[in-house]
């Protein structure tokens, strides 16, 4: 009796735990990599990465730190720049500033009683009250009305090339419109009467304003300094420094102006005056 024959078994692949059924066959692609350029709808591969898109050149570290300093440089020489300009405008403001005020001091040593004002005399001494036009030399200086809430005096006297000059009466009083400033003599002593509305410091410049006399640092009348001749102001016998024409002319204060040479100058500087005679 024949056997009979067997047929081989097939062997089972049965899949292990946890493994899925529908896994992937090799070179399989998903539908995340289809080309979608594809006919037919039709899934191919994706283009090998050689053929993608190549993206910017790779810098260095070299080349970045390079990069970086260079950026750094640039902002380091505009703050400078800006500095430096901020530093050229604050220069600039302040030598304006300083060459206003240079102009102003050096400038100021002339007139306290310009050649402007209405009749002011630059002519050989002596000189008279000239009060004709006193009131609107009063108006330019901006004195203050004549009045009795300040009442003081001082003594001017004026030596020109040493020989003394009469400080006329009647300075500031018009007789003609009888109108009276408030810096006035109303003898020929040199007694300069303050009475005013306002209490306050009058000047030599200011007196000599009224006047009508020129009076600078460097002039009086005619006479103006040059190699030999020199003006010069003593008060209470001292000579003074500074501005002449800012000389304070405190209450029975002696001041003496003098023009001419050194060995011109009266001796000794007249440094008192009788105030007692002052008729109230």
């Amino acid at each position: 009796m024949a056997k009979k024959r067997r047929k081989p078994s097939r062997p089972r692949n049965r899949p292990q735990a946890g493994a899925t059924r529908t896994a992937e066959r090799p070179g399989s692609t998903s539908p995340a990599d289809a080309d979608p350029a594809s006919p037919n709808g039709e899934t191919t591969t994706s283009r090998p990465a050689a053929t993608r898109a190549q993206a910017g050149p790779q810098r260095t570290r070299a080349e970045k730190k390079d990069l970086a300093r260079q950026q750094r440089e640039y902002v380091r020489k505009r703050m400078a720049r800006e500095r430096r300009a901020r530093q050229i405008a604050w220069i600039a403001g302040f030598a304006v500033i300083v060459g206003v005020g240079a102009f102003w001091f050096t400038n100021r040593s002339e007139p306290a009683t310009p050649s402007s004002l209405p009749g002011v005399l630059t002519t050989d001494a002596p000189w008279p009250a000239n009060a004709a036009q006193s009131a609107a030399r009063a108006d330019a200086l901006g004195l203050p009305a004549e009045g009795t809430t300040m009442h003081e005096h001082a003594n001017v006297r004026v030596f020109i090339k040493g020989s003394e000059q009469p400080v006329p009466a009647n300075i500031g009083i018009d007789g003609s419109t009888g109108t009276i400033q408030s810096i006035h003599t109303h003898d020929d002593t040199g007694l300069v009467h303050l009475e005013s509305s306002v209490a306050r410091t009058f000047t030599l410049g200011e007196f000599f304003g009224i006047w009508g006399v020129r009076f600078t640092p460097s002039c009086i009348g005619a006479y103006c300094n040059d190699a030999q001749n020199t003006i010069r102001v003593y008060v209470g016998g001292q000579e003074q420094t500074g501005n002449l024409q800012d000389i304070a002319l405190d209450d029975q204060s002696v001041v003496v102006v003098t023009y001419g040479t050194q060995k011109q100058l009266p001796a000794p500087i007249p440094s008192t005056f009788d105030f007692s005679s002052i008729q109230p």
